[in-house]
């Protein structure tokens, strides 16, 4: 249902929320599977609360729905309930799915693990079952991970930076700056957009500079999955398409709760996370179908 958009000092209250790193960990909440079941999401028999989604990813095979949270990473199914993956408890913050079974990471370690507290660039190429460490352990925390033109982007939360690598192994360190989430052009690997406090941010040099678009709406979440078809999910829980790469943004609908992740496979397909649930569009986000309520 598309609600009244609240006033834009409530949309830049949240979206600091977020630039500040001071979303608190929410109330430990319980996944359910559709039909409003309730249930705990498991992996080999442990019963797993889990708390808020930081990342979405779709297998391209399979077309798998995957969710990275703050206690492990989730395999959702079209029916049931979610499963835990491997029951590790990995608090996976920058995710991104980059090929069959295939997902780059970041965040902090399952605590049993005894790894730094910072887990840098982690790769798995098994579906989540296992991970193995590429670069900048102990060093970086990335909140926000895609892999473009053979290029791996990453927002480096410890130090503010947005990074780049050719073979995720040595990083170029880009621009430094308050951001949330960034998209990468599917055309060009110099054009990004930044969802910052002062609103989305362009740029044209790679990721090197960022100037802010006059008269676009505040954003916390993007995501760039066709030239012409730039996702924007807003404080509010708007969902906003930009088809002209950030000059114009259109309302598609509107999600309750409060936003978590946004990810678009195509034009058409559209996923997004609050603290509500997790939710599927198959029209642009215009209107969602329930993948997963998680009650409060």
């Amino acid at each position: 249902m598309t609600r009244p958009a609240p006033d834009r000092r409530r949309m830049r209250a949240g979206l600091l929320l977020v630039l500040g790193i001071a979303l608190v960990v929410v109330a430990v909440v319980r996944l359910a599977g559709d039909g409003g079941d309730s249930g705990s999401a498991s992996g080999g028999g442990t019963d797993v609360r889990v708390a808020h989604v930081h990342g979405l990813g779709i297998d391209p095979s399979d077309k798998t729905l995957y969710a990275a949270t703050h206690f492990g990473v989730f395999r959702i199914p079209a029916e049931g309930p979610p499963t835990k993956i491997a029951d590790r408890n990995q608090d996976t913050m920058g995710f991104t799915v980059v090929g069959p079974r295939h997902f780059l990471g970041s965040g902090h370690p399952d605590p049993i693990e005894g790894k730094p507290p910072n887990l840098g660039l982690i790769e798995s190429t098994d579906g989540g079952e296992t991970w193995r460490d590429l670069s900048l352990s102990g060093q970086a925390d990335f909140h926000s991970l895609e892999l473009a033109h053979d290029q791996v982007f990453g927002y480096n939360s410890s130090s503010g930076t947005l990074m780049v690598s050719k073979d995720k192994l040595t990083w170029d360190q880009r621009a430094t700056l308050p951001l949330a989430d960034f998209a990468v052009s599917p055309a060009s690997p110099q054009v990004l957009i930044a969802t910052t406090e002062n609103g989305p941010a362009r740029s044209d040099d790679g990721g090197r500079t960022f100037t802010v678009l006059d008269g676009a709406p505040p954003l916390l979440f993007a995501s760039w999955p066709e030239p012409t078809a730039l996702y924007g999910l807003a404080p509010s829980g708007a969902i906003l398409l930009s088809p002209d790469q950030g000059k114009t943004w259109q309302q598609q609908g509107s999600l309750d709760g409060r936003p978590a992740a946004i990810t678009a496979t195509d034009a058409k397909t559209v996923y997004a996370a609050t603290d509500t649930g997790i939710y599927q569009s198959t029209d642009a986000g215009k209107t969602f179908t329930p993948r997963l309520h998680i009650n409060q």
